[in-house]
């Protein structure tokens, strides 16, 4: 694996459920651009073509709550940059950041990722 991404690869998040972080989910149930943005940078894992099903049975491992995802090429739609970082934890670990020197998402780009999210896991 390299840090090369293609456009239509996905990204995926894990996100606190409704229940511990209602900030994160809108009354409609959609995503809030609330639950993306960090700080120090948007961890995700990429998807590197698996199934999702494969991906979501990895991220159950170290995570609990829902998994939403984008692609990198929606992520580039909004100038987002997407980074491979692979970590001790997992080797797909990657980060979405807002530029290639500032992390934290903008709200415009928190805002557009957050309206084509897909969720894939629900709790």
């Amino acid at each position: 694996m390299d840090s090369h991404f293609e456009n239509d690869e996905k990204l995926y998040r894990a996100v606190f459920p409704e229940t511990k972080m209602p900030s994160f989910w809108k009354k409609n149930g959609k995503l809030s651009s609330a639950a993306l943005k960090k700080k120090d940078g948007l961890s995700v894992e990429r998807g590197y073509y698996r199934k999702d099903e494969d991906v979501l049975a990895d991220m159950k491992k170290s995570f609990q709550g829902n998994v939403v995802s984008v692609t990198v090429g929606q992520c580039r739609d909004v100038s987002a940059v997407v980074s491979y970082l692979p970590s001790e934890r997992s080797k797909y670990h990657s980060e979405i950041h807002s530029s290639e020197t500032k992390l934290r998402l903008t709200d415009s780009q928190a805002y557009r990722l957050s309206e084509v999210a897909i969720i894939e896991y629900r709790e």
